[in-house]
């Protein structure tokens, strides 16, 4: 292993990853702006946080391929593969990639998908975009109730770090645990991705009937019923469920469902006041997962004839430009009967 750690993604979480690595490691970051570069690089701060000297920034990807052997991407699920791409010509099989993006890849020609298969056959974990597109061969993610201001603020958190391999989940925790970051493991890798994207869209729903006014019974039932959806979803595409019930699952559904620090419920927050897609990717300076995997969680949902109410109504608000208040009503007016029916 060399020294430093690379880490791909000059966004809050690739900040956040930056500061949790320095605690043990020196750290090549790569970030695309060479203003960014130059601002952390000379002033020691980003974001209005502080960065550690441990943390050296540069805008050369392939100084990242060289230098490090343990690299983290946390690049937006939109531009992953791109970067992928990128980084590519300098990615080896003695290289470990662990992502740290919590969404899913869909190839354009899922657009007009309509049977599960087809579904299965074009839409990616990040793990699985790494693996198409570079060498690497140990991969793994780190998911888990991460909301990035939270750690940049010093409050204690935790992870799960996946993968196939004893070595990654090793090398994982050893990398980024500290006595205010708890890391555990997981061999479940494509459930705890599931997990970490499916449960964006969940909290764009609770941002929504936030902003509209519900309280607390709402929530409570929202995440409760979002939880046996986003099960569903994942078991349609041939997940194990297990990883749902854990860090991964309903740990960071409770806390990206619940907080205003949370992007994706801020996103529903904007949705509930009236404005629109393109004025809410205005309004926020990065993107909300979760609006892209509803899109994504309603073509599974479709073609495995999921009965998905929650998704298909947020379908419907954001795609379709439904009454957010009428969508909302009759999604409350009709429940499915039975509870728990994904055990």
């Amino acid at each position: 292993m060399k020294s430093r750690i690379g880490v791909l993604g000059g966004g809050s979480f690739g900040t956040t990853i930056s500061k949790l690595l320095a605690y043990n490691h020196d750290v090549l970051w790569y970030l695309r702006n060479n203003d960014h570069v130059k601002q952390i690089n000379e002033t020691h701060e980003f974001r209005g946080y502080p960065i550690s000297e441990r943390i050296l920034a540069t805008s050369d990807i392939e100084k990242i391929g060289r230098e490090c052997t343990l690299i983290m991407p946390v690049i937006p699920s939109e531009n992953f593969r791109d970067v992928m791409k990128q980084i590519c010509p300098y990615i080896t099989p003695e290289h470990i990639m662990i992502h740290c993006t919590k969404g899913l890849d869909i190839l354009p020609i899922a657009i007009h998908a309509r049977e599960i298969q087809e579904i299965k056959d074009t839409v990616f974990t990040m793990t699985e975009v790494i693996m198409q597109e570079t060498n690497a061969i140990r991969t793994g993610c780190i998911a888990g109730p991460n909301l990035a201001r939270e750690i940049l603020e010093g409050q204690p958190a935790a992870a799960v770090v996946a993968s196939e391999f004893d070595e990654v989940i090793e090398i994982g925790r050893k990398a980024l645990s500290s006595p205010k970051f708890i890391v555990f493991g997981s061999y479940n890798l494509k459930g705890i991705e599931l997990a970490g994207a499916l449960k964006n869209i969940i909290a764009i729903s609770s941002g929504i009937l936030g902003g509209l006014g519900f309280g607390k019974n709402m929530e409570a039932l929202l995440l409760t019923r979002g939880l046996r959806e986003m099960i569903h979803i994942a078991k349609a595409v041939g997940s194990e469920i297990r990883p749902f019930f854990g860090t991964a699952g309903v740990g960071d559904l409770i806390a990206t469902a619940t907080s205003s620090k949370s992007r994706n419920y801020t996103f529903g927050q904007y949705i509930a006041s009236g404005l629109t897609v393109d004025q809410i990717k205005d309004e926020m300076d990065e993107v909300a997962e979760g609006y892209r995997t509803i899109r994504i969680a309603h073509q599974i949902v479709e073609a495995a004839e999921l009965k998905s109410p929650i998704v298909k109504t947020l379908y419907q608000i954001t795609y379709e430009n439904k009454n957010v208040r009428q969508a909302v009503e009759e999604l409350i007016g009709n429940p499915l009967a039975e509870d728990v029916d994904f055990i």
